[in-house]
This record gives C-alpha cells, structure tokens and sequence, in this order.
C-alpha cells in the first residue's frame, strides 16, 4: 500500500470512528457570501444545489463587512425566497445608512418573505473618515448590533440571530465587556448567537460555560470554517483574532502544491472538531461555507446528516445589480 492510500484509509478510519460516536440528531446551518461576477455566481449556486437536499435549518448570505455588497446579498436573499424551499437569513449591518434607511430595508425584506435577520454591527470601509480612527458609528445610524436588534424588533417579528465571539471581539477591552455585550444583544430581542470560528472544541467549551454562568439561555450555535486554502484562512483569523494553533499549522505544512491530501486533511480536522463538539451536547452547526459545498458536505454526513429531496431551481443566480 502506497503512503497516500495508508494516509487515505487511516482518514477514513478515524471519520467512521467519528461517526459512530454521534450518538443524537443535529441540526446544522449554511453561510454564503454574495457573488462577484459570473464564475463566481455558478459557484454559489451549485454550492447552494448541492447542500439544500440537507435541509439546513437556515442559509445565510453575508453583507460584506463593510456594506459593501448591500444589493447582491439582497438580490441573492430574494431569489432564495423565491425559487427554493430553503429559509434564508439576511446578514444587516450598521454600517453606512441611518436608521430610517436600514429599517426601510427590513421591512423590505419582511414583504419579500424573509422572517431571519443576522444582525450585525459590521465594519467601516478602510481609507475612509469612519475607517481610519476605528469604529465610528454612522451619524443618524444605529451605533452597534444591540441598537440594530432593538430596531429590527420594532419593524416585524424577526427571528434575530447575532454574532458571538469564543475568544473575544478583537476591539473589546475584555472578555468580560464582549459578553455583557453579548448577553445586551439576546436580552434586546435577538434569539440565538452564531460564534465567530475557532478550531479548538475547548474554545468553544470555555465560552459555553462563561454564558451560562452570565445568565445567558438563548442557543448558542459554534460556527465552523473548513479549511479550503490554510493561507487565506490565516488571514481570515488575523483579523477575527481566532487562534490557529502550531499543531493545526503543522497538519498542512507542506501541502500548498498538494490540493487533493489538503482536502483530506481538512475534512478529517473538521470532522474531529464536530464529534468532539457533539460529544459536549452541541447539536447545531453552522458553517461557513465560502461558497464550496464539498467539504461542509462531508462534516454533515458524519454528522449524520443526511439529504431528503428539495425543490430546487435549474437556473443560475441572477446577476446583481
């Protein structure tokens, strides 16, 4: 047996030993980004194809951290509405409209069908007068997500999901302050927190326990990155503030030419990450797909989840504005 079939068949060992060790039913949910261009488009929507047989509990499409992509993620969130059976939750941020105008925006999207809103404070554009000092709330806006929350609450009876930090939002001055501001988010309305990523299952562990111990009931759901390409990864980590340990460094070192044993890798890393999550009583998941279904595919079967028929379009995304 040559080395790559040994590392294969000792993978796929150590992922039915995964398997068989979840031992209850989870429910997981999917994040998309809008698309940029036409590629990028058919991407998306064959990822969004392959993962809806799942039947997730929610799929997300992101905002842009900045605003940026403000009507490809509403032309994206409307046309999930509109062909698919899926329930899409559209990311809304504060960042670069005032309180009418994001408001007018929910109510929007409350007539277009949509019921879930990720709320979120979002980040300024860089070069700009509210990029460059920092954080700087928009004049007129909502200033943060727990004003968004409130606001959102005033419009329709949203379901409300936010963002949670394991290892601490990167701006705040203590871990205590980011779960004060955590547990302010759920007591304005919000019903469940999403975790920014982390790859050490006692990360999330720690912050569970940290919750409870605050006071904080709502669901609590660690979200998952699988780990298409290490260097971008790192990069997405840097500026989140999650830690990527030496032994995770050590796994992919030397495999930037090698894409089929990075995939492997990955899917094994991940896979360990669930179960050890599952063991813990974590039964909901939510991934960050960035557009590629294979991976994210893979944790949900050892997960145990498995995909039931879903009404689904043939037609490509439309092209945003």
């Amino acid at each position: 047996m040559t080395s790559a079939s040994k590392t294969g068949a000792s993978l796929v060992g150590r992922i039915g030993d995964s398997l068989s060790m979840i031992a209850h039913p989870v429910q997981v949910s999917f994040e998309f980004f809008p698309p940029g261009d036409a590629t990028m488009e058919q991407t998306l929507w064959q990822s969004i194809q392959r993962l809806a047989p799942l039947r997730p509990r929610f799929v997300s499409v992101t905002y842009g951290a900045d605003g940026s992509t403000r009507e490809r993620t509403h032309n994206v969130v409307t046309r999930i509405v509109r062909e698919t059976l899926l329930t899409p939750a559209a990311h809304l941020t504060c960042i670069g409209m005032d309180r009418a105008h994001v408001l007018e925006i929910a109510r929007s999207y409350w007539h277009t069908g949509v019921r879930h809103i990720v709320a979120l404070r979002g980040d300024a554009p860089q070069g700009t007068t509210q990029g460059s000092a920092g954080y700087q709330p928009y004049p007129g806006g909502f200033a943060y997500a727990v004003d968004l929350v409130r606001g959102l609450r005033s419009v329709a009876d949203f379901e409300i999901s936010v963002a949670a930090y394991p290892e601490g939002h990167p701006e705040a001055p203590s871990a205590a302050f980011d779960l004060d501001n955590l547990k302010a988010k759920l007591d304005a309305g919000a019903d469940r927190a999403i975790s920014q990523f982390f790859f050490e299952p006692g990360v999330f562990l720690r912050f569970r326990d940290r919750c409870a111990a605050a006071g904080i009931k709502a669901s609590l759901v660690p979200g998952i990155l699988p780990i298409t390409r290490f260097p971008h990864m790192l990069r997405f980590a840097e500026r989140c503030g999650a830690t990527v340990p030496d032994w995770l460094r050590l796994r992919f070192n030397g495999l930037d030419e090698d894409a089929d044993t990075r995939r492997m890798i990955a899917a094994a890393f991940a896979i360990e990450q669930v179960e050890a999550l599952s063991r813990e009583g974590v039964d909901e998941f939510h991934f960050y797909t960035l557009n590629r279904a294979d991976l994210t595919y893979a944790i949900c079967h050892a997960l145990g989840v498995r995909p039931a028929p879903v009404e689904m379009p043939t037609a490509p995304l439309e092209q945003s504005a």
